[in-house]
């Protein structure tokens, strides 16, 4: 291939061509073609299966697949899959698991599982007359889509309730049917699109057919689900008396405890540079269930994001208060998930998932996440008005220190005894590693 060559037809090629011009950009083709195919699954029909999820595929990119236990959640025991690469966070999940599990539990809620689609279209006509004929409208499209919403019905599911919205001080001309839907344990984003596609042509079809209006004044311009989903929302708390937080950091009373740990939580309230962060770590636990699950986590952290800053200022999703001797900690966030289709299914790992969950549906999907969301909060904020966060996270972190510096298993069991009762940081642990190697010498 030549330089700034445009390639024709890539997706068309097989996985060897392909191969053969991607590893054309390394200084040694063949050995990344073999870095590349080692990461292929031993079962063909299951990479087959892999690689069908995407695009231009040529290797797989391998996650830790994680376990964290004792999540206690509504009187119900759970081991929580978790996928995600970095070894602090399933520790701090499974830590504040447990200490919960001893407190009664987590308590979860879903308070509602409405999603949105919206078709946004430019209209020319009268607007009067377009807001009188909405109802007909509606029923009009109702009937068009009916054959696309008879299963969704059957389920309980369906399209709830269709809304015009004029935008046309923003954006000349510029209106939006916005529409909300029930998908059951469906993630819903092809039902919906679907609909909202069907809708376009309905409105088009509608204004040919009826008096007063042209189907040349309609412009569809979008029909797109909206990931962000205030009304799919998932409420999860923790709370138990002060005097029981004693002894959970070393030389902090139960009182003294609670008090930082709210001020912190305050903090995230007040402050978007460590809201940002404080919800980041909500995102850890989050993102670490969607993905073992085969949901979209894109779609759940951009729908937590816009949820946290839905005052106009971005802010911490979760909250602490002390009330009577009595430490509270709630998170609360939107997250639209599913349980049917999609890679919940066709990805093995995920099916295993779900199955170690006790196959749950949508809303008991939803109230896991968000238990691992805030266990995972809870250490986060227990760490840094304590001890500090890096003491706990570069422990974890040795290992992956260890193997940079191509220790060896000798070595490995000298460092993790020396640094026992010590701050890990990279310098040290290269400095106590070089001091070994000269020390054999």
């Amino acid at each position: 291939m030549k330089k700034n060559e445009i390639i024709s037809g890539f997706s068309k090629m097989s996985r060897d061509e392909k191969l053969s011009l991607v590893t054309a950009l390394f200084k040694n083709p063949k050995e990344a073609e073999k870095e590349f195919l080692s990461f292929h699954h031993p079962d063909e029909n299951t990479q087959e299966l892999l690689s069908g999820f995407s695009e231009n595929t040529i290797s797989n990119f391998p996650l830790p697949y994680n376990v964290a236990p004792n999540f206690l959640i509504n009187g119900k025991m759970f081991m929580v899959p978790m996928v995600i690469e970095e070894s602090s966070v399933v520790a701090a999940a499974s830590y504040a698991a447990r200490f919960w599990a001893t407190q009664g539990g987590f308590k979860a809620r879903v308070t509602g599982t409405e999603k949105v689609g919206q078709l946004h279209f430019l209209y020319s006509g009268d607007p009067d007359a377009l807001k009188i004929t909405m109802p007909h409208l509606e029923r009009f499209l109702r009937e068009k889509t009916a054959p696309l919403t008879a299963k969704m019905e059957k389920r309980g599911g369906g399209i709830l309730a269709m809304e015009l919205k004029d935008f046309t001080r923003e954006v000349e001309q510029f209106y939006q049917l916005h529409v909300t839907f029930e998908t059951m344990d469906a993630m819903g984003a092809n039902f919906i699109n679907s609909c909202l596609e069907a809708f376009s042509e309905g409105i088009q079809e509608f204004f040919e057919q009826t008096p007063g209006f042209s189907s040349a004044d309609f412009e569809p311009l979008m029909a797109i689900l909206s990931n962000y989903t205030p009304d799919c929302m998932v409420e999860v708390s923790v709370s138990c008396d002060v005097e029981n937080l004693k002894g959970i950091a070393s030389g902090f009373s139960g009182a003294e405890f609670a008090r930082r740990f709210e001020q912190a939580v305050k903090i995230a309230r007040a402050d978007v540079y460590r809201a940002t962060t404080h919800n980041k770590g909500i995102m850890n636990g989050v993102d670490a269930v969607i993905l073992a699950t085969g949901n979209d986590f894109r779609a759940v952290e951009a729908a937590a994001h816009a949820y946290a800053a839905q005052s106009g200022r971005y802010q911490s999703l979760s909250r602490a208060s002390i009330e009577n001797n009595r430490f509270h900690f709630t998170l609360e966030m939107p997250m639209a998930v599913g349980t049917l289709g999609g890679l919940t299914s066709l990805h093995p790992l995920a099916a295993k998932s779900m199955e170690m969950l006790g196959h749950p549906d949508a809303k008991q999907l939803m109230m896991i996440a968000a238990a691992a969301g805030m266990a995972n909060n809870f250490a986060a904020v227990r760490s840094l008005v304590t001890t500090g966060i890096q003491a706990g996270h570069m422990k974890m972190h040795l290992p992956n220190i260890m193997r940079q510096l191509q220790a060896t298993k000798e070595e490995e069991s000298r460092i993790y005894e020396y640094f026992k009762e010590r701050k890990v940081s990279y310098q040290s642990v290269t400095g106590y590693l070089q001091a070994l190697r000269s020390e054999k010498k």
